[in-house]
C-alpha cells in the first residue's frame, strides 16, 4: 500500500517562491508521482510529474520554465519548487501517486493551499 502526504502550502505574494513536498510511503520504485491543482470554481488539472526512478518529468505548459519537480531518494519525497509564482497559480495543490501500468492517479494526499496574492 502506498500513501502520500502533501505539504508546504502557504500565502506568498506574486513574484514570489514557495517548495510544496510529497511524502511517499510504500514500495514506489515503479510510480510516476505527480501535481495537480483545483483552482475554486475550475476543474482540477495536471501540473508535473516524475517518475520515482528520477529518469523522467513532465510539467504542464503554464508552469514550464517556473517550477520544477525533483526528489530526494533518501527520503522518498518529491519536491515541487515554485518560482515566479502568478495570482492564477493560487489552487490547492494535490500529490498524486501510480504505478507505471495504471492510466489513473491512484493514490492522492489530502491537498495543500497555495495562494498567491498581487
Amino acid at each position: 500500500q502506498v500513501q502520500v502526504e502533501d505539504s508546504g502550502g502557504g500565502l506568498v505574494q506574486a513574484g514570489g517562491s514557495l517548495r510544496l513536498s510529497c511524502a511517499a510511503s510504500g514500495r514506489t520504485s515503479d510510480y510516476l508521482v505527480g501535481w495537480f491543482r483545483q483552482a475554486p470554481g475550475k476543474e482540477r488539472e495536471f501540473v508535473s510529474s516524475i517518475s520515482m526512478t528520477g529518469s523522467s518529468t513532465y510539467y504542464a505548459d503554464s508552469v514550464k520554465g517556473r517550477f520544477t519537480i525533483f526528489m530526494d531518494n533518501a527520503k522518498n519525497t518529491v519536491y515541487l519548487q515554485m518560482n515566479r509564482l502568478r495570482v492564477e497559480d493560487t489552487a490547492v495543490y494535490y500529490c498524486a501517486a501510480r504505478r507505471f501500468s495504471m492510466v489513473s492517479w491512484e493514490y492522492w494526499g489530502q491537498g495543500t493551499q497555495v495562494t498567491v496574492s498581487s
